[in-house]
Parts: C-alpha cells; sequence; structure tokens
C-alpha cells in the first residue's frame, strides 16, 4: 500500500477532526419550535388592535384590544402589565413644530415626569400627517404588589388638524422592543371632522 505524503495525511486528519463530534461545549442548534422568550414589557407580535374614539372626540387610534381603559382629566389611558397609551385632544398652543414643542414641552415634562430624561424631539411623517415625536426616560409608578419602579421609555406623539391638538403617550419598560406596535398605533390615528 503506498504511503500518502505527510501533508495529505494532516490535512485528512484536520478534515477529519471539524466534522466530528466533540465533547468540548459546543452550542447546540436553533429549536426552531421553541418558544421566544421576550424582554419583559415587549407587546407579543400575535397582539390584536381595535379602533376606539373617546366619547365627543374628533378623532380615533387602534389600541391593543383587551387592556383596560381607564379615565382622568380628560385623558383616557389604555394598559397592560407593564405599558400603557394615554390619549388626550386639545387646542394646538404656540405653533405646531419641533421647535415648538422643545420650547413650550420639554420644560413642562421636566416638571411633572418623574425621573425625567430628555431624549430627541423631531418632526415625523404618520398616515393622519406630520406629527412631532418627544423620546425621553421616566420613572415608573411604584408596583401594585412590590413598590418597585423600573426606568420607561417614552414616545409621545402631537398632532394637530384645524387648530386642534391629539397627544398620544406611549410607555413602557426601557429596553423593550416595542417599535412595530407603537408605529402602528401612531399610524392608526385618524380625524373624524
Amino acid at each position: 500500500m503506498p504511503r500518502l505524503p505527510i501533508a495529505l495525511a494532516l490535512l485528512l486528519a484536520v478534515l477529519a477532526g471539524c466534522g466530528g463530534s466533540s465533547s468540548s461545549s459546543s452550542s447546540k442548534p436553533a429549536n426552531p419550535n421553541a418558544q421566544e422568550v421576550s424582554p419583559a414589557g415587549d407587546i407579543p407580535d400575535n397582539q390584536a388592535f381595535v379602533a376606539y374614539s373617546p366619547p365627543g372626540a374628533d378623532y380615533s387610534v387602534k389600541v391593543p384590544e383587551g387592556w383596560a381603559r381607564s379615565t382622568a382629566g380628560g385623558a383616557v389611558t389604555f394598559t397592560d402589565k407593564l405599558n400603557a397609551i394615554r390619549m388626550e385632544e386639545g387646542v394646538v398652543k404656540g405653533g405646531f413644530s419641533a421647535a415648538a414643542a422643545k420650547r413650550s414641552q420639554l420644560p413642562v415634562l421636566a416638571k411633572q415626569v418623574k425621573g425625567f430624561q430628555p431624549g430627541n424631539v423631531s418632526l415625523v411623517r404618520r398616515s393622519s400627517g406630520p406629527a412631532v415625536r418627544i423620546t425621553y426616560l421616566a420613572t415608573s409608578p411604584p408596583d401594585a404588589v412590590t413598590g418597585k419602579t423600573r426606568t420607561n421609555a417614552v414616545e409621545r406623539y402631537l398632532f394637530a388638524h384645524n387648530g386642534k391638538q391629539v397627544v398620544l403617550t406611549l410607555s413602557g419598560p426601557k429596553g423593550a422592543d416595542n417599535v412595530d406596535p407603537w408605529k402602528l398605533v401612531t399610524d392608526s390615528l385618524r380625524w373624524s371632522r
């Protein structure tokens, strides 16, 4: 039997080692049927949304079906576990632009919101037209059972139409991936007049 050159023998040994199993810490292949583990506050991908219009309001917005609704001080809030959607209608004051919102909204939020840490103020496009988007961090209300608080990521949208304004404030735990649900909600705003 002819002898293989040493280089060829080494190559075959290396290739054989690559394809074999090892008792060292090798990673297991991903299970496509495994249940997805989401960070706290992630709204599920299969969440259903329904249109809601506050009594006497000139607008409607899609909100997650099954979330608890409460009303206080002219605002309607929908909550579920760690997330909230708050909506209120008013009149446009002091102009409608990102610069006007920085001047008028940020000082008020800094005084009223516990743990306020400003983010960005920008003009964004939504289905109903332009909106001013204000992002910031805030301290959540204490948990009813544990009394603990967390840091919430907040997106506040100002929409204007015929001298009226709708403010949508969306909040959830910092780090939760709610980009798609929050876009769905803010894209769903429709004016009735």
